[in-house]
């Protein structure tokens, strides 16, 4: 995927968003008060949910560190997905394209799919999801539980294009995540979980974090974070990391968006065999690479300490922080680092909690417990 080819991306779902407006009269009072009840409907949506909590992650005080979690496990869908899939439909009702008894249709790893059937049902119109066949069961059921039907591929590199195609051939709309995340959502403010971050440490012993740890499915969520730093002039370091059979680290560190991977990522939610547009490597300081065993270590080392479950895509990101925090030990720095709580555990009951599926999958998974524990105990890092 060369630089041309990424524009030539962009310029097809435009053309593809201009051919699918032509069936409406934008002035015919019937869709315009369609489209006021639509935008109003999921604006209430923000209005009534309150925001989702900062959780701590216990460590030993004399380190004069403190490791917090985002949980955007609470929101209504239960996931990090329903900010940018609220998002993606103000964005796609506001440019006309998202229309009265057209279907939706969007690419997904299961999370933002959930997240946008919900949205879909909200306002009253069908919702496809393309969704890999190794998607969770739990995602499946939860996307057809809002009213969606899944569209299942067995390639997971082939998700654009077949949303592309139904799109087309059913007039609807391809919502397309992965380029539209970073522009959907207002980075500047307006209750993105940036600002929602900051205000939440206010009253903490280090309320502007040295670092903040996002993953990256999109990359729209690290964008939002990282541009609302740089606008907001704060001090904290943004880092990304990035799992296995994922391009990303390997796109930032080469500075080629055109490099790819043949296989998808294990990590649902996160991970993506190209650079998609969404993601903004300029605007963040730090990757990490980090080992699927290692993400499966983390979530089931954060059970532990606080009695929660988590997806996986929360344990990469928290893997990251652990080391991070290793490094301000050493250094003998204090202050705090945020990283987020994607989705509950519970959708991945049969991945990341079955020691069965672990060995089927090849991960051997006891030499990272070994370095959280000793992480933990002393804030030495084992690599």
């Amino acid at each position: 995927m060369g630089g041309n080819e990424k524009g030539d991306r962009e310029d097809r779902g435009r053309t593809t968003e201009a051919m699918s407006t032509v069936d409406v009269d934008r002035t015919d009072p019937d869709y315009r008060g369609w489209l006021k009840e639509a935008v109003r409907k999921v604006q209430a949506d923000a209005n009534r949910s309150a925001d989702t909590h900062l959780l701590r992650f216990p460590l030993p005080d004399a380190w004069g560190i403190d490791l917090y979690l985002k949980d955007e496990s609470t929101h209504p869908t239960g996931s990090l997905k329903h900010r940018l899939a609220r998002s993606l439909f103000l964005y796609g009702l506001c440019n006309g394209w998202i229309r009265p008894g057209k279907p939706v249709i969007e690419a997904s790893s299961g999370s933002t799919a959930v997240s946008e059937a919900y949205f879909a049902a909200l306002v009253g119109v069908p919702f496809i999801a393309v969704i890999p066949r190794t998607t969770s069961w739990e995602k499946q059921r939860l996307i057809e539980f809002h009213g969606g039907r899944c569209h299942l591929v067995d390639d997971p590199r082939t998700v654009y294009e077949v949303s592309a195609r139904l799109a087309q051939e059913s007039g609807g709309h391809y919502m397309d995540q992965f380029t539209y995340a970073e522009r959907a959502t207002d980075w500047r403010g307006n209750n993105n979980i940036a600002e929602s971050i900051y205000q939440q440490l206010r009253l903490e012993r280090n309320p502007c974090p040295a670092w903040i740890v996002a993953t990256a499915g999109t990359g729209g969520t690290s964008a939002t974070i990282a541009r609302y730093v740089h606008y907001m002039q704060y001090d904290t370091l943004v880092c990304v990391a990035d799992p296995e059979n994922s391009v990303f680290f390997d796109g930032w560190v080469s500075g080629d968006d055109a490099v790819c991977c043949e296989r998808g990522s294990r990590i649902e939610g996160i991970g993506r065999p190209r650079v998609e547009p969404s993601f903004v490597p300029g605007a963040i300081d730090r990757m990490m690479k980090v080992p699927d065993a290692a993400s499966v270590a983390a979530v089931r080392a954060l059970e532990a300490a606080i009695g929660r479950k988590a997806g996986g895509s929360t344990g990469t990101g928290l893997w990251s922080a652990f080391k991070i925090v290793s490094e301000m030990v050493a250094a003998g720095r204090t202050g705090s680092v945020v990283t987020l709580l994607c989705d509950p555990g519970d959708r991945y009951l049969d991945k990341y909690y079955s020691d069965a599926w672990v060995a089927e999958q090849g991960l051997v998974i006891g030499p990272y417990a070994a370095t959280i524990d000793a992480f933990l105990a002393a804030g030495d890092w084992r690599d």
